[in-house]
């Protein structure tokens, strides 16, 4: 039996499916991150003196991790992109070291992986 070298037109299009929601998901929550970001916390700022500093350090703080997020989410954004270009190409689920196929699995718990275990492995 001869391998499989890539994934069939149905197949591509059923991970195109798969791929366009995540990303639908993906660029509305960076959506709402950079909004967040952008207009602060909108807490009440009349609370006393004393717990001012304690708020702005919170307040920092959360900045810092709504600003990790959505870096986090722009990489993924960014990954899932090329993802559809790579359908596109029809090159999509190619692992890009050893050239064989990703498995469907991995591919559908992480649709924008470029490796596939066995690569990823070998990279550590």
């Amino acid at each position: 039996m001869e391998e499989k070298v890539r994934y069939s037109d149905e197949e591509l299009a059923e991970f195109k499916e798969l791929v366009t929601q995540k990303l639908a998901v993906a660029e509305a929550e960076y959506r709402e991150l950079r909004a967040s970001l952008r207009h602060g916390d909108n807490s009440d700022h009349d609370t006393a003196h004393v717990f001012k500093n304690m708020e702005d350090g919170a307040e920092t703080l959360n900045r810092e991790e709504l600003g990790l997020q959505a870096s986090r989410l722009e990489k993924f954004i960014k990954g899932l992109r090329g993802a559809l270009i790579r359908i596109e190409n029809k090159t999509y689920g190619i692992c890009r070291v050893t050239g064989k196929l990703i498995p469907k699995e991995r591919l559908r718990a992480v649709p924008h992986a470029t490796l596939s275990i066995e690569a990823k492995e070998k990279r550590r």
